[in-house]
C-alpha cells in the first residue's frame, strides 16, 4: 500500500496548507504513476522471460528427442549386430559339436575294438 507523502509543519506554515496539500497530491499521483509503470514494466519483462523460457524448453525438448532418436537407432543397430554375431556363434557352436561328436564316436569305436580284441584273445 503506498504511503502518503507528508511534510513537516514548518513546510505547511511557510507555503500554506492549500499549496502543501496540492504538492502532496502531486507527489502521490507521481508515485502512483511510477508504481503502475514499474508494475507494467515488470509484467512485460516477466512475459518476455516466460516466452524465452518456453522457447528454451522447446529447444531442449527437441534436442532431447533428437538425442533419444539417435541413441535408440544406435542401440537398435548394435542389437542387430549382436543378433548376427549370436547367429554366427550358434552356427560355429553347432559345427564344433558335430566335430566333437565325430571324435567321440571315433574314440568309442577304438575303445570298443580294443575291448573286443582283448575279449576274443582270452
Amino acid at each position: 500500500m503506498p504511503e502518503a507523502v507528508k511534510f513537516s509543519q514548518a513546510f505547511y506554515d511557510r507555503l500554506g496548507h492549500p499549496v502543501a496539500d496540492e504538492m502532496v497530491q502531486w507527489f502521490n499521483r507521481v508515485d502512483a504513476t511510477n508504481r503502475s509503470d514499474l508494475k507494467e514494466l515488470n509484467e512485460l519483462n516477466f512475459a518476455r522471460f516466460e516466452a524465452k523460457l518456453d522457447q528454451r524448453f522447446a529447444e531442449f525438448a527437441q534436442l532431447m528427442d533428437q538425442r533419444y532418436f539417435e541413441f535408440s537407432r544406435a542401440v537398435e543397430r548394435q542389437l542387430n549386430e549382436l543378433r548376427l554375431e549370436m547367429k554366427d556363434f550358434a552356427i560355429s557352436l553347432k559345427e564344433q559339436q558335430v566335430v566333437q561328436m565325430r571324435w567321440m564316436i571315433g574314440m568309442w569305436m577304438v575303445v570298443l575294438v580294443a575291448v573286443m580284441g582283448l575279449w576274443i584273445r582270452r
